[in-house]
């Protein structure tokens, strides 16, 4: 069975988004600057994107939360990876079929989506997207892996990636540092 991952790229003031995320900025005011890395197409980006090539290739399944969906499914126009994708949400839906994968829509419940999730991913790792998804899982112990894409950029406000968690800490181990001119990708164990 593989890990299960919490990815995102940050600002160094902790947002992953930046604010007002809505319809009109999926990612908050300013927000697709934390994504910018993933598309430099310069020789200062191969790096930057050999790390994304590895961490694509790993992902077997993707568990998002209903509002990642809502504001993602127009700008990705598929699947966020292109492999299965189960949203958790409390309102019951039919599967939605895209290119890439399927949307499946699980009750709220974090233990029956993480087992549709590795059930679907088989060896290969389950990635949370979403901070809310993202907190949830690291309270109640389910997450192996910390990714962040630290961006050198500071945006003031929006979704903080660790704001809601519980009152006891997390310890973590650092297993990678790898730095580019554009993000320093930062890897942790979490400690259990």
């Amino acid at each position: 069975m593989g890990k299960v991952v919490l990815s995102a790229s940050m600002s160094l003031d902790g947002f992953m988004t930046g604010p007002d995320v809505g319809p009109e900025h999926p990612m908050g005011a300013g927000g697709e600057r934390l994504h910018e890395w993933l598309f430099d197409d310069t020789p200062d980006g191969r790096l930057d994107a050999e790390v994304a090539r590895e961490a694509s290739a790993a992902v077997g399944a993707v568990v998002v939360g209903r509002r990642t969906f809502d504001l993602g499914l127009e700008p990705w126009g598929d699947v966020p990876y292109p492999a299965p994708c189960f949203v958790l949400t409390h309102e019951s839906r039919d599967e939605l079929p895209m290119a890439s994968g399927t949307f499946t829509f699980v009750d709220g419940s974090l233990p029956s989506a993480l087992e549709h999730a590795q059930a679907a991913a088989g060896e290969r790792d389950v990635l949370l997207m979403g901070a809310s998804v993202g907190q949830q899982f690291l309270d109640v112990g389910l997450v192996d892996e910390i990714r962040v894409q630290l961006v050198p950029v500071l945006l003031g406000a929006g979704t903080r990636l660790f704001e809601h968690l519980g009152p006891e800490h997390i310890e973590l181990q650092r297993t990678a540092t790898i730095e580019s001119p554009h993000v320093t990708h930062l890897r942790f164990r979490v400690v259990r």
